[in-house]
């Protein structure tokens, strides 16, 4: 649909163009605290990964009869149940491990190796940390979604609808200003041609 050429549409178009001008400020404003929230997300991935590998470094330390393939460790951890949470960062909503609980299976005191009370504890921590590391994963997927539409919608306020409006509102100036220096031309060539109809 074209733009119509009247002082209607001019006034309509500047109003639009502000609306725009008054928007984009707070539209940026989110883009740059998403970016910031994605930059501690990424980070936040990082330290659970790395707190991850630790682990398992120190398992690997700590519990080197893990190697022997002849102890059976089956059931002896298992995640019963996880409790998610949500928070409202930067109006993203995200996910949050709110709690674990795990079960153990039953043994005997006399039939397991000292080292499995150990390696029970290891192992939930190591659960726990995964679970945090898929959390974090999906936190930063949805924070990454985020930031590419609101950057999306800051490009086509920057690029499209601003320079868009303001076209129009120059368009309907130009075309206005034209309307008026004509009508002020035709009253003076009737005035004229009136004065020549009085004038014997």
């Amino acid at each position: 649909m074209g733009v119509k050429l009247n002082k209607g549409e001019l006034s309509r178009q500047r109003e639009q163009l502000r609306l725009l001008e008054r928007l984009l400020p707070s539209l940026d404003l989110k883009r740059r605290q998403l970016t910031v929230q994605r930059d501690k997300e990424r980070s936040r991935l990082h330290d659970i990964e790395d707190q991850l590998e630790d682990l398992r470094r120190h398992i690997a330390e700590e519990l080197p009869m893990l190697a022997d393939a002849t102890v059976d460790l089956t059931g002896l951890v298992r995640v019963a149940e996880v409790e998610l949470g949500e928070e409202n960062v930067v109006a993203v909503r995200l996910p949050r491990l709110a709690e674990v609980r795990f079960e153990t299976g039953r043994y005997s005191a006399l039939a397991r190796p000292f080292w499995v009370d150990i390696t029970m504890e290891r192992l939930q921590s190591a659960c726990r940390l995964e679970l945090e590391v898929r959390i974090a994963k999906e936190r930063m997927r949805r924070v990454d979604l985020a930031v590419r539409r609101v950057t999306q919608r800051v490009n086509l306020f920057e690029r499209v609808l601003i320079p868009r409006a303001r076209r129009s509102i120059s368009r309907i100036r130009l075309h206005l200003g034209e309307a008026e220096r004509a009508a002020v031309v035709q009253a003076k060539l009737s005035k004229g041609k009136r004065l020549r109809e009085l004038v014997p």
